[in-house]
């Protein structure tokens, strides 16, 4: 495989950056600062890494206009040196052909429609009145049930699974073992059993959403669980019947939403995560990771709770103390207003 070489110039060209020093140097591959070679691309974003910098051997660093003061070396200028630098190195991904056709392995109902340019790997499975549209690639081993729609250039990498009445829509990508459409967890308690509660809604995924290996979206039990376009999902993710997810939220490995919460647009939620179920969270909230949200949020910000770690010998003390603290807190007299 030939690899791809771009000089400073034309990237910054492709890219619309600024150019500081010798827009000749090649660049063939990215690294870190700290371990980069003349050859490779590497970034300066966060201002605890500056340091680095001057001892950095990468032939061109992507940086902010003020930190290429006085560096000797090239740098490629912009306002957003990590946002340049993922559009860069996407540049020196390595992709696989992914060429048109179905495998003659694949099983294929005869009511479900593959556009003739898509691609169709070993041993998929494609149910009744399921709709693969152009240029999607469903990867080996996926299983795509009945009454779903896989739409235009999505992919599914490999033994991804959606069950039933999952709507893709345009350049969704799934990773391995992520399943979507499974059942919800609705139970009913009738005379000491459980029953199950038919789910008969489906799953919406918007347009541009990738969604991590291993994770798990349920479908509605009469509407359907909604997720915005470009919504990101790290790994390990569970999302509970009828969630709604607003546009461009992240989540990242572990977290889960029990059902029907509602999380807003550009919400960054950390690992561990978890929302209770039927709560809101507005707009433009950040929950720290192992943070537990057991009421709505209504205002934008950042939130957390938990305890952080210590060593045992103290936790154990005031976890201790932690029992008391009702007990305390009926023995403090009340302050005068």
């Amino acid at each position: 495989m030939n690899m791809p070489s771009y000089t400073a110039a034309a990237l910054a060209e492709r890219f619309g950056l600024g150019v500081h020093g010798d827009g000749s140097v090649a660049v063939e591959s990215v690294g870190t600062l700290a371990a980069a070679g003349a050859s490779q691309l590497a970034f300066l974003a966060n201002p605890k890494y500056r340091g680095q910098l001057a001892d950095s051997g990468a032939g061109v660093v992507v940086m902010r206009e003020a930190d290429a003061e006085g560096f000797a070396g090239t740098a490629l200028i912009a306002a957003d040196p990590y946002a340049a630098f993922a559009r860069i190195a996407a540049l020196f991904e390595p992709r696989p052909e992914r060429p048109p056709g179905v495998h003659p392995s694949a099983a294929i109902d005869a009511t479900a429609e593959v556009a003739a340019d898509a691609h169709i790997g070993a041993f998929v499975s494609i149910g009744a009145r399921s709709r693969v549209e152009a240029g999607a690639v469903v990867g080996p081993g996926c299983v795509i049930g009945e009454d779903c729609v896989v739409g235009a250039g999505s992919e599914l990498i490999a033994r991804v699974t959606l069950v039933t009445r999952v709507r893709l829509g345009h350049r969704v990508r799934i990773h391995p073992g992520a399943v979507l459409g499974a059942d919800g967890f609705g139970l009913a308690m009738d005379n000491g059993h459980w029953l199950n509660v038919p789910q008969l809604g489906g799953v919406v995924i918007g347009d541009d959403c990738e969604i991590g290996a291993n994770t798990t979206i349920d479908r509605g039990a009469i509407e359907d669980t909604v997720l915005g376009e470009d919504v990101r999902l790290d790994n390990q993710i569970q999302i509970g019947h009828n969630v709604t997810i607003g546009a461009h939220t992240a989540m990242a490995g572990c977290s889960a939403v029990a059902g029907s919460a509602k999380i807003g647009r550009y919400c960054l939620i950390g690992g561990a995560a978890g929302v209770l179920g039927h709560l809101e969270v507005c707009d433009r909230v950040v929950i720290t990771a192992m943070s537990l949200v057991t009421s709505s949020i209504r205002e934008p910000g950042e939130y957390s709770s938990g305890t952080p770690l210590m060593d045992n010998r103290s936790w154990r003390r005031n976890a201790a103390r932690f029992k008391q603290l009702d007990a305390l807190a009926r023995r403090v007299p009340r302050a005068e207003p």
